[in-house]
């Protein structure tokens, strides 16, 4: 059922909608791992594996935008057929985005819901260098953002196998700014945001209508860039009713 880029993280025999969940920048397919608890049984819940980390580790990161989202899509299309739901926080928001464009436009496979988190609409995204940052400085920017994995970042070894993952990251979304799809996308959107996360709160969020053909929503917990790790169960709860509403079923 999925490919080199998905892993599933709740199987489900005849699922009502699979949720597609894109990690941040420095992230990985587990940051994910307790969302199908939290979720209705008939939904499946799928995490995509960025390359350079975890059982990806071995494989060199990810250059261009353009080449990851064709990667990610050949990968999601057998999955399409049953509803998607695509989710993606800060730098997932972005994949997500453009992946949510590539099934619309290149396959006629638009998705039922685009959920997007902690991340600046398409035409307002601006380089920011911070894949050009010293180590000090990088791991300062992080743990600012209040990252749960930035304790890992006190060890030299991780730390030399994070740092290199995230300036790859940051690097390859400096490049895609400026070049990211802003035509409306005929797929309800909403936007998420940490009423505490700076810049990156609300008119950021509410700036995600532009692109927003077929509906739009925004709506804000308490928290940081970080805050769907403490917020995780009423996001998921507001996730289950979004999900209902665009597949028609009642939430359960």
């Amino acid at each position: 059922m999925t490919g080199h880029w998905l892993r599933v993280l709740r199987p489900v025999a005849a699922p009502r909608v699979r949720l597609v969940c894109f990690p941040h920048a420095g992230g990985t397919a587990s940051f994910f791992r307790t969302w199908p608890d939290g979720l209705p049984g008939d939904v499946e819940v799928l995490a995509v594996r960025y390359p350079g980390r975890e059982d990806r580790i071995a494989e060199p990161c990810a250059t261009s935008m353009r080449e990851f989202v064709d990667a990610v899509t050949a990968d999601l299309l057998p999955s399409a057929d049953r509803p998607l739901a695509l989710f993606g926080h800060s730098m997932g928001a972005s994949v997500a985005h453009e992946v949510a464009h590539r099934l619309a436009s290149e396959h006629g496979r638009a998705p039922a819901a685009l959920l997007v988190s902690a991340r600046s609409a398409p035409h307002r995204l601006r380089r920011s260098g911070l894949g050009d940052l010293d180590d000090d400085a990088l791991i300062t920017h992080v743990r600012g953002r209040g990252a749960p994995s930035s304790a890992a970042l006190d060890h030299p070894e991780l730390r030399e196998l994070a740092l290199p993952v995230l300036r790859a990251d940051y690097r390859m979304l400096d490049a895609y700014a400026g070049t990211a799809t802003t035509r409306p996308l005929a797929v309800p959107v909403t936007a998420y945001y940490g009423e505490g996360d700076e810049g990156q709160s609300e008119p950021e969020a509410f700036a995600w209508s532009a692109v927003a053909g077929a509906g739009f929503a925004a709506r804000g917990f308490a928290g940081d860039h970080f805050y769907l790790v403490p917020r995780e169960a009423e996001l998921l709860d507001d996730i289950a009713t979004r999900l209902a509403r665009s597949t028609g079923e009642a939430a359960c």
